[in-house]
């Protein structure tokens, strides 16, 4: 951790501008000694589970709002229709479409998703009104937020996968919320090919983009990729400014005509700047709510939160002559955070400004994960009928360690009504490690697909995992502690019912088990969350597999389900307590169409709605939304004015709430965020076959609305004011 507060770091816009130019130059010389040597694609080896060499299941350049299959939900590549949950997905031409440039991007345009920001660094996701706790990046969890996970570039992904409801099955550890996968791209061109774009935006946003793809052998047998991203940017909110800088590269080798081999890395660094930590007080003294101009801030002019997220892969998967398939997957990540911040909390006195705190906090975030993945699919023949049969063993190993500096001073407030960031940086003491945890999991699952009858499927199976977390807090309590769950089954079962080639009514069920990161007021982790989900509905596949539909009901219920207790916190820290409840209900029902509507007109609409209850049937998780309409559409004209596309879309949430204590009266009050819309539009012409121009508009209607959960701090951020971002594209 650095304590110096130096200029960022990154170079210039137009030097980093420069710098992706002079790489486009480069790698383009060096593709002009590969031949071009185009081959038949790889035969597909059995139906209906798809086996492809190459990027399974790829959006890119689909110009589509779907996909044909995913192996999110079970291990089995099964059409949205034969998989016996809800499924959406994000395309590539989606993600250009909407601008989606982060993963918080991503899962605020996911359909059953609700997207709450923290700060400019940190998010948190839901969905069925449970948090989801960790994303994939290829089907391995990516467990932590302190690290700028929730910020990530897509730039390097194809696609998203969110399978919505419990995931157990996959992960082996999950809430019943949702699962949302990241999807790399891969070097599957033969030809050198490519694209490089360039942004421009409110608050002084920069930013480029360049992809490049090339064969590295005379016959394209091993072919390469390489995707580098810089973005500097202010922001509505005074003092706050950043940049990041991405680089991701894979090589993708067919080592013979059923063997393929990829290996590749990535790293992103973002450097933010005067951002805040948390966000504004909601209350004066007197118990009245605050009302700040969306600029206001709490920052000091010397804040600064660094994160760098770095990954290395490497994936061995060869087809046998059969139809089966194995994969042998090893992957390194390692996240790290460095933070100097002053933040703000209390309640303001509204005559004088005084009533306001400094906490003056010094982190460091340090997280690796180790993940070596060996599963196999493939089909095999019982009573006459052909089954499918997916299986794997998987090990996970996660350290995270957190470092605290303490501040050697720390100056009063003073009248924040004349607040303008410039107080003064405190020397820091030495670090010292304030807490950590090393986690391992190890487990081993088996699906099957049973053709039961030409018209009815069964899916079936069940993972077995052995769960360890050991660690200590050694900063505060300096006491060790260790939990253990060995041979926790998960079972699931699903049932789908083709109706007619279209159509197909489905059920499943699964438990749930996922060791939870709160703790109570004494400090000790919470008991692993445990229930059960269930889930029935009806899919079909409209205009010739074009487009997707689907409605499901689901039912959800928990035991040693976490909830806030009250204001406690956790003893010598400023980290919510929490306690545990049993008899967490949640029920609902959702719809979803997306993808290809008509020619040349793409979309994705849906509605959710849902409750959540304790036990006594009073409604609980009130902070997440429970009503949500989202709806993105794009269509390209007709005729003479083909080379013009429009699109525009809504994201509409209900109301969402917690129950804090007003100040001024002592009482319990609920404060929340009203139902609300925020509309988009874009608009993309292209100038030739090459080259293209997009404008985006966010918050067309420059709606104000608060963008965080509210929780014990009593703090509130605002979403982005009407923005527009401006985008030249040219492909080759």
């Amino acid at each position: 951790m650095s304590t110096s507060s130096s200029p960022l770091p990154f170079p210039p816009r137009r030097s980093a501008m420069a710098i992706h130019l002079a790489l486009a130059s480069l790698l383009a010389a060096g593709s002009v000694q590969a031949q071009t040597n185009p081959t038949a694609a790889d035969p597909q080896t059995m139906a209906p589970i798809v086996v492809t060499a190459g990027a399974q299941n790829s959006t890119e350049g689909s110009g589509s709002y779907t996909s044909s299959a995913s192996t999110a939900a079970t291990g089995l590549n099964l059409s949205l229709r034969d998989t016996p949950q809800s499924v959406s997905l994000i395309t590539r031409e989606r993600l250009d479409d909407q601008a989606l440039r982060s993963v918080f991007d991503v899962a605020n345009s996911a359909p059953g998703v609700s997207a709450k920001e923290i700060d400019s660094v940190r998010g948190y996701f839901s969905a069925r009104g449970f948090k989801i706790d960790k994303l994939q990046i290829d089907g391995v969890p990516m467990p932590g937020n302190d690290a700028g996970e929730a910020k990530a570039d897509t730039a390097i992904y194809d696609r998203v996968e969110i399978v919505r409801g419990a995931t157990g099955l996959m992960n082996g550890t999950g809430s019943p919320s949702a699962s949302i996968n990241l999807i790399r791209k891969h070097a599957d061109s033969k030809t050198f090919t490519g694209s490089a774009s360039l942004g421009l935006g409110s608050w002084g946003r920069h930013d480029g983009v360049l992809d490049l793809s090339s064969p590295l052998n005379h016959d394209g047998s091993v072919r390469g990729r390489v995707v580098v991203s810089a973005e500097e940017h202010d922001s509505f909110i005074r003092l706050e400014r950043g940049n990041s800088a991405l680089f991701y590269a894979v090589v993708d080798a067919d080592l013979d005509a059923a063997t393929r081999l990829s290996v590749g890395a990535s790293e992103q660094r973002d450097r933010h700047r005067g951002n805040q930590w948390s966000g504004l007080p909601i209350f004066y003294t007197d118990g009245g709510l605050t009302h700040w101009d969306r600029s206001a801030t709490t920052a000091a002019d010397w804040n600064r939160w660094d994160t760098q997220q770095r990954s290395v892969f490497a994936t061995l998967e060869h087809r046998l002559a059969n139809g089966w398939k194995w994969q042998a997957t090893a992957t390194r990540r390692s996240n790290t955070g460095d933070q100097y911040l002053n933040w703000i909390s209390g309640s303001l006195d509204r005559n004088t400004g005084q009533g306001l705190d400094a906490f003056l906090i010094g982190y460091g975030a340090d997280q690796h994960q180790t993940d070596v993945n060996l599963t196999a699919v493939g089909p095999y023949t019982l009573f006459g009928r052909q089954h499918e049969l997916a299986m794997g063993l998987l090990h996970g190993e996660y350290t995270m360690r957190w470092l605290s500096s303490n501040a050697s001073f720390t100056p009063p407030i003073g009248d924040f009504r004349a607040w303008t960031g410039a107080y003064p940086e405190p020397a820091w003491d030495p670090q010292q490690v304030g807490s950590s945890t090393h986690t391992k999991q190890t487990s081993a699952y088996g699906v099957t697909r049973l053709q039961l009858t030409d018209m009815l499927k069964l899916i079936a199976g069940a993972r077995v995992t052995n769960w360890r977390r050991d660690g200590d807090q050694s900063l505060w309590t300096d006491v060790a502690y260790s939990q253990r769950h060995q041979g926790v089954v998960t079972p699931y079962a699903g049932l789908v019912w083709d109706l007619g080639p279209q159509t197909s009514l489905y059920a499943s069920y699964t438990d749930t088990f996922d060791p939870q990161d709160y703790r109570d007021r004494r400090g000790v982790y919470v008991e692993p969350l445990k229930g059960k989900s269930a889930e029935a509905g009806v899919k079909g596949e409209l205009l010739d597999g074009k487009a997707n539909a689907s409605f499901a009901v689901f039912h959800i219920k928990q035991d040693n389900f976490a909830i806030a207790d009250g204001t406690t916190f956790v003893p010598n820290t400023r980290e919510q307590a929490y306690i545990t409840i049993d008899g967490a209900t949640t029920k609902g029902y959702e719809m979803e169409v997306s993808g290809d509507l008509a020619p040349g007109w793409n979309a994705s609409i849906s509605w959710t709605q849902f409750t959540t209850t304790d036990a006594s049937g009073k409604d609980i998780n009130t902070m997440y939304p429970h009503k949500l309409f989202k709806l993105y559409t794009k269509y390209r004209l007709p005729g003479a004015w083909q080379k013009l596309a429009i699109g525009g879309g809504v994201n509409w949430e209900g109301r969402s709430y917690t129950s804090v204590t007003n100040p001024g009266t002592g009482n319990q009050v609920d404060v929340g965020q009203n139902a609300y819309a925020v509309a988009s539009l874009m608009a993309r012409y292209d100038i030739s076959h090459q080259l293209s121009l997009q404008v985006n508009v966010n918050n067309l209607f420059d709606k104000r609305y608060y963008a965080n959960q509210l929780d014990v701090f009593n703090n509130i951020t605002f979403g982005a004011p009407r923005n527009v971002l401006g985008t030249v594209r040219y492909t080759f």
